[in-house]
């Protein structure tokens, strides 16, 4: 029985792109709040009535992560590519079922 592969493909996006994602989620809640946001601390940024600065200096911080989680998440997807392929070339070369 054949699995899906969209959940795999899921889990690997978002360890490949999280700490991305986590950046451009901060930056655009600073933003568009008028918070400061950098790396060197946190700062207040009252959104809904709540402080969210401690949040966003987290996320964005966290960024740096990337450094690790692309290029890893680079070699992985190559590898499950690979693999795909050779899966797709053997099913090709399988005599049909009856």
């Amino acid at each position: 029985m054949r699995r899906p592969v969209w959940p795999f493909v899921l889990v690997w996006a978002l360890f490949t792109f999280g700490p991305l994602l986590g950046v451009l989620l901060a930056s655009w809640v600073a933003g568009a709040n008028g918070c400061r946001l950098d790396e060197a601390g946190s700062y207040p940024c009252v959104v809904a009535g709540m402080d969210v600065g401690g949040l966003l200096s987290t996320l964005f911080v966290a960024g740096w992560l990337m450094l690790v989680t692309i290029p890893l998440g680079a070699v992985v997807g190559l590898v499950g590519v690979i693999l795909w392929l050779i899966r797709m070339a053997r099913r090709r070369d399988a005599p049909p079922r009856s």
